[in-house]
């Protein structure tokens, strides 16, 4: 079932001229943002929050650290014990106790007194600041070489003596409570992806649960009888689905949760089923191939039948290239998202980065557009544009300079991926010359 927090309206701005007109990329990206509203909050452990967008803002419950500690393994001392202590006339004090990480009772630190203690163990009353382990003897009589190896062989509670040779000012060592965040103050604001640093920090406040907007489910699959999976002799007329494997790898890297289904026949009733299965699992629904011109009767027939009468998915010809063709609506009973891509992969893949990857950032309550465009010199000329149409080449970016990389063509799939970034040629430009500056979309 659909976690989708509203139902948004399911019937396209312009239903009727959708495959007449020539849409732009920005009236078809404005169109399907307004028919996607965020997922529905929902409280997650910590770790299973990890890549969720907060709801809430979060409140330090109680200082951190909550109580002094120390830094350093080593002793706990009074600084008036150790002023003026030097390697030649060492301050000579009683070993009272051991002070380890997490006890509870603690010795009070007299004139003349340390405490032995290891890091992260409180501060016992009266003391002032550590002096580290390197700076003593170790309690042996020892030298500071053999210091470390005696402070952590010696028994526990174990009493005696121990020089200092050098002195420690007030605090010195110490990690103040509060000295992380004091209690009150804001932790984590509402919209903040949840990284593996955040979750740290909630752990550490103490909260085992988090109310989020779950990542979104996502279900990938391929449409051509002649797609076959990785790994699989190519039999005449046969080439490898590389779409679902790169257009899930997509649905990922863009924070969501993805199924891969991989390639289904082009045959309307197993196209039906296999999306009438898939639905209870997505938000949202992707989908490549079979939405050209001329052969996307079978997608069409059957996503207009899933749609129901009272949705809709609209196919459209868009002024870009690549990705002319392009499919979008809502089906099912929950009305989930579907977008039906391109089959070339390059085409797919363009499709998806400029309009799925922004529906998915939205269903996560995410400002939809997170990809970085700059202005960068174009350093190869571009001989031949489609005039009326915004061009998507690729290219290698770096210091403010863009290279074409392989050709213009929907199918060359290692020109992809040796690209990491979009050079972007507008629609009135026809050509452009070497040096010419443009928008360019940085891809990761």
């Amino acid at each position: 079932m659909s976690r989708t927090a509203d139902t948004a309206a399911d019937t396209p701005r312009d239903p009727a001229g959708s495959e007449e007109r020539l849409w732009s990329v920005d009236e078809h990206l404005d169109d399907i943002l307004a028919r996607i509203r965020p997922l529905e909050p929902i409280e997650l452990q910590l770790l299973d929050a990890q890549g969720c967008v907060l709801v809430e803002d979060v409140v330090v419950p109680s200082a951190l650290p909550p109580f002094d500690n120390s830094s350093m393994d080593g002793y706990a001392v009074r600084t008036a014990d150790v002023e003026g202590a030097s390697e030649k006339f060492p301050a000579v004090l009683t070993v009272i106790g051991d002070v380890a990480a997490g006890s509870g009772e603690l010795p009070a630190v007299g004139p003349g007194e340390a405490a032995r203690i290891m890091t992260g163990a409180p501060l016992p009353p009266g003391a002032e600041a550590i002096v580290p382990v390197e700076w003593t003897d170790g309690g042996t009589g020892g030298g500071p070489a053999t210091a470390m190896a005696a402070h952590s062989a010696a028994p526990e509670g174990a009493a005696g003596e121990v020089r200092v040779h050098r002195p420690v000012a007030a605090r010195a060592h110490v990690r103040s409570r509060g000295s992380d965040v004091s209690a009150g103050t804001l932790a984590l604001r509402a919209g903040t992806v949840l990284g593996p640093p955040q979750i740290g920090l909630l752990a550490a406040i103490g909260r085992a649960t988090v109310r989020v907007r779950p990542r979104p489910r996502v279900v990938v699959l391929s449409t051509g009888s002649e797609l076959v999976p990785p790994g699989t002799d190519l039999a005449p007329g046969r080439i490898h689905d590389s779409n679902s494997f790169a257009l899930t790898a997509c649905a990922r890297d863009a924070g969501a949760i993805a199924y891969r289904v991989g390639a289904v026949d082009d045959h309307a009733e197993t196209l039906r089923a296999t999306l009438e299965d898939q639905l209870v699992r997505a938000d949202a629904v992707v989908t490549s191939g079979g939405v050209s011109v001329g052969a996307y009767d079978v997608v069409k027939e059957t996503l207009s039948e899933l749609a129901g009468d009272d949705g809709s998915v609209a196919f459209r010809r868009l002024a870009m290239q690549p990705g002319k063709p392009q499919g979008f609506g809502r089906i099912g009973p929950d009305r989930v998202p579907l977008f039906a891509l391109p089959g070339n992969p390059v085409s797919a893949y363009v499709s998806f980065e400029l309009f799925v990857r922004p529906a998915l950032r939205a269903l996560m309550g995410l400002e939809p557009v997170d990809r970085t465009t700059v202005r960068a010199v174009c350093a190869d000329p571009v001989e031949s544009s489609p005039g009326g149409r915004r061009q998507f080449l690729r290219g290698r970016y770096e210091d403010g300079r863009v290279t074409l990389v392989g050709g213009a063509g929907s199918h060359l799939v290692k020109s992809l991926a040796d690209a990491n970034a979009l050079i972007v040629v507008p629609e009135d430009t026809t050509s452009v010359e070497a040096g010419t500056e443009l928008d360019v979309i940085l891809l990761g």
